[in-house]
């Protein structure tokens, strides 16, 4: 299972902000900030942080990646 976040690093881009800068608006620890830089899932109690933060909806900062299945 995989995610990708390129839309809230996009957003960050718009909004000229950088990771610190969510990092500290929504105490978000630099091991939670690695993961999604990995791809990999975090909490939804995070996800609605950041997107309390940014006054956004779950979907403007994240997708589900499926893998294809071998047959």
């Amino acid at each position: 299972m995989a995610f990708s976040y390129n839309k809230l690093w996009k957003l960050l881009i718009d909004k000229q902000m950088m990771k610190k800068d969510l990092m500290s608006m929504t105490s978000i620890t630099s091991t939670t900030m690695a993961k999604m830089s990995k791809g990999l899932p975090v909490s939804m109690e995070v996800l609605g942080r950041i997107c309390e933060a940014l006054n956004v909806n779950i979907g403007d900062i994240v997708d589900f990646v499926s893998k294809p299945q071998n047959d």
